[in-house]
């Protein structure tokens, strides 16, 4: 039976993906903050840890395991605006969840399974961290970062038999958007099936980690079918 830590596990895209490794038979430990997603999780059998990310101090508290996958999920996206209008504080944060804390756990994990000549890490990335949008510039930075990051460390790892994939998710109907858009732009996003689903998400997961492990998939762009480019603009009718 193989391990699997997952991050952001208690909603969206991390709580779907914890939960197709713990159908497929993988032990799965679940990390959030939230007590009560945690305990939903815990009592459908998968083991949960009460984690703040962005305290590295945290990370001793893993130090007794050693999983086979990795997936760095977590993350956040900061209020949505001008950059010349961000808040200092808000930049902060999201450089801290969404890179600075995927560094460090990484660092954390990483050692093990290049010693084990084993294991698979995933990124949740973005297409925001491959093509612009206005009003995110901070998020887009974090990603993109999180994509260079991902393949300069997939060939840091391919000589220990480690493989390294990142997600680039376009329009997931998760609730990352829960307290920057009001209910009718969200329902608006997601309309008519205008979005792929987490499970989606989990599901092409778990196709990569079927593959044989000769075969390293560096990414994988996950769209909504009528997602004609990175940026989400629909494609005009002829």
């Amino acid at each position: 039976m193989a391990q699997a830590l997952v991050t952001g596990a208690t909603s969206g895209i991390g709580r779907a993906i914890a939960l197709a490794l713990h159908g497929a038979g993988h032990q799965v430990v679940a990390l959030g903050r939230n007590p009560q997603a945690l305990a939903d999780l815990s009592a459908l059998g998968l083991h949960t840890r009460q984690m703040d990310l962005t305290d590295a101090a945290s990370f001793a508290t893993l130090s007794d395991l050693a999983p086979d996958f990795l997936v760095n999920n977590a993350g956040m996206m900061p209020p949505l605006g001008n950059f010349c209008d961000a808040d200092p504080g808000d930049i902060d944060h999201a450089i801290n969840t969404n890179l600075r804390a995927v560094l460090a756990l990484t660092r954390a994990i990483a050692p093990g399974m290049r010693a084990r000549g084993h294991g698979h890490i995933f990124f949740t990335g973005s297409t925001a961290g491959h093509a612009p949008f206005a009003n995110l510039a901070v998020y887009c930075a974090t990603k993109a970062a999180i994509g260079g990051f991902a393949q300069a460390l997939r060939l840091d790892m391919a000589p220990h038999n480690v493989r390294v994939t990142e997600i680039v998710a376009g329009r997931v109907e998760t609730g990352l958007y829960n307290t920057l858009l009001p209910p009718e732009a969200r329902a608006a996003m997601y309309a008519g099936n205008g979005a792929v689903q987490p499970a989606d998400v989990a599901a092409m997961l778990l196709a990569v980690l079927a593959l044989p492990q000769s075969v390293d998939v560096a990414r994988f762009d996950i769209l909504p079918t009528h997602q004609a480019v990175a940026t989400g603009t629909p494609k005009k009718e002829a």
